[in-house]
């Protein structure tokens, strides 16, 4: 595996038994390089494939052999589809089968059709074009959950639509991988008879590891959960999945088959929790290991020689693949807005890419320069698609949220104003409700206005940091206001707000932890409680009652506890006020008392 600048360092490591310096470069690069795309918001992928190509023969030289470390790495990507396998469960593909085999099914069928035209246009064979072409329509999951994550869209419908997309397109490869060898040279000219005995051979395997995941998984997990041995959980999980890719790889099918059949079989099973957990870390660095090899196959010298080709593959393959998914987008109703942004999000090609151009040259549909310049063209379209949203978002316009259903804050007039109706301003109230007290309630969230109007809540669209929403709210007569927002630099923002032009009306305040309590209660509210404290007594009493601690014990524990707190705040926010004062007068701050117990 290491080549000349390792050489010496390799014959000296034989003397002493097993060779680290390989492993240690490629950890090292890994470490160095992924945080710091990561942190260039380019992502994890792409800085595994830059230290691959950073260490590899077409780099440094420090390797010679990507291939020894691609074949080790190929389990990252079977352990892959058994974690993918665990969260099919059977309800979950049910409710979304909709948008799974709908929009999915039909974003990849015409981006297919559409990519394929590419290689046909350049003179290349069906075979290869498809191949080329299909590689390409798999987005890469991995950026496009990131991406998603980092944009706060993951749980909201635009978000749940393209998960559903990448779930369909990570099922895909398990057939596609089926389909490159039946394209490969000679796999359509086999008699009928061998065929037969192929497809039997293949079903045979798969009744096989149905019915051993149906009756001997869940038994066996069952026996080795009572033996309390962790590292035997995590060596049977291993087991179970490079037993079943083993199975599915005799029966001539690919092992990334096996893995996600393992993985839907145990989906509902008791100890499913238990095998993704013990499975990830596997998983994360075979994955990431599989990268590195990609990245050190990468030849340089084969890109410099074809850059033009490579460069209209990139443009013509993104473009493409942005229309066929704004194209269905449109079909399947979704707004404009929508579908643009979520064409710009997937227009690049995926992991998967790569083990689909893999088992092509394997079989013999492209060749290795092939294979170099397509995967060439799935990197640079990974590099660029952090910098298209970039520009996705310059370009198009930000519009403010749907007021459909909607009311605004004007003119409103009740005895208590909440501003914020989220999951805490809902509870806190129900009590005013109950005792017949009228209150204004304002948000800013549409989607929380409208679910609250379903449930018979009035609640109107306001910003309670805004002064002449607050004059609109009612706040000047209310006889007090409840801050209830999620958002803690807001809630201080309106607090002050409030005690400036509003000094005579009660505040009332939720607080996110002690720090957040004292900036409150020096902003001027009348009275603030952290969102866990009462919760987290309550607990600690009921705690002390399951021990057997009498009730008049119990109320003196709780009451010295509730005492000392607020002592201890009092304290803290007579200490943060001098401190300011000192500040503003322009003296030496003192030092800072060393923090008590509890005081966080």
């Amino acid at each position: 595996m290491a080549s000349e600048p390792l050489a010496h360092a390799a014959e000296a490591a034989s003397h002493h038994g097993f060779d680290l310096a390989p492993i240690v470069i490629l950890l090292g690069a890994a470490v160095i390089a992924v945080p710091l795309f990561k942190r260039l918001g380019l992502g994890s992928v792409l800085g595994y494939l830059a230290a691959g190509l950073a260490i590899g023969p077409f780099g440094m030289g420090l390797f010679s052999d990507p291939q020894s470390i691609l074949h080790v790495a190929e389990l990252g990507v079977v352990m892959f589809l058994f974690v993918i396998g665990l969260e099919m469960q059977p309800s979950r593909l049910w409710s979304m089968r909709g948008e799974i085999f709908g929009l999915g099914l039909a974003q990849v069928a015409l981006c297919i059709g559409l990519l394929t035209c590419v290689g046909l246009a350049l003179g290349y064979p069906v075979a290869q074009s498809f191949v080329a072409g299909t590689g390409f329509v798999l987005t890469s999951t991995a950026i496009v959950m990131q991406m998603l994550d980092e944009r706060r869209a993951m749980g909201l419908p635009k978000g749940r639509r393209i998960v559903a997309i990448l779930l369909l397109e990570d099922l895909a490869i398990v057939p596609l991988l089926a389909l490159v060898a039946f394209l490969a040279p000679g796999g359509a000219d086999a008699t009928l008879a061998d065929r037969m005995a192929g497809v039997a051979i293949g079903l045979g395997s798969i009744i096989g590891l149905v019915l051993a995941g149906r009756y001997l998984l869940d038994p066996l997990f069952r026996l080795l959960g009572k033996a309390k041995a962790r590292e035997v959980m995590t060596a049977a999980a291993l087991f179970v999945v490079l037993g079943a890719a083993l199975a599915m790889q005799l029966g001539g099918l690919s092992m990334a088959m096996g893995a996600f059949l393992a993985g839907v079989l145990l989906s509902e099973s008791s100890f499913r929790h238990q095998l993704e957990a013990d499975v990830e870390p596997f998983r994360g660095i075979l994955l990431g290991l599989f990268f590195l090899g990609v990245g050190m196959s990468l030849d340089l010298a084969i890109i410099a020689a074809n850059w033009h080709l490579i460069a209209v593959a990139v443009v013509a393959y993104m473009a493409l693949k942005i229309f066929g998914i704004y194209t269905i987008a449109r079909l399947f109703r979704a707004g404009r807005r929508e579908a643009i942004e979520r064409a710009v999000l997937m227009a690049q090609g995926g992991e998967f890419a790569f083990v689909l151009y893999a088992a092509a040259t394997a079989v013999g549909i492209i060749d290795t320069q092939a294979n170099a310049m397509l995967t060439a063209t799935i990197i640079v379209s990974m590099a660029l698609t952090p910098m298209m949203m970039i520009l996705h978002d310059r370009l198009v316009p930000k519009t403010g949220p749907s007021m459909e259903g909607v009311e605004a804050a004007d003119g409103l007039a009740a005895s208590a104003l909440l501003i914020g109706f989220g999951r805490f301003g809902q509870i806190v109230s129900q009590p005013l409700l109950s005792n017949g007290c009228s209150i204004s309630i304002i948000e800013t969230d549409t989607d929380a206005i409208r679910n609250a109007r379903d449930f018979g809540f009035k609640v109107h669209y306001g910003d309670g940091s805004r002064l002449d929403i607050l004059h609109a709210a009612g706040a000047h007569d209310a006889r007090l206001v409840i801050i209830a927002v999620n958002d803690r630099e807001l809630s201080l923002k309106i607090a002050e707000l409030l005690r400036s032009e509003f000094p005579m009306v009660p505040v009332l305040a939720r607080s996110f932890d002690r720090e957040h309590a004292i900036e409150l209660i020096q902003a001027g509210v009348e009275w603030q409680i952290r969102e866990t404290f009462e919760s987290a007594l309550a607990l600690g009493e009921k705690a002390l009652e399951v021990m057997d601690v009498d009730d008049e014990e119990r109320q003196r524990v709780m009451e010295d506890v509730r005492r000392r707190d607020s002592e201890r705040l009092a304290i803290e926010t007579a200490e943060g006020i001098y401190a300011g004062r000192d500040l503003i007068h322009g003296n030496a701050p003192q030092k800072k008392a060393p923090a008590r117990p509890g005081s966080k």
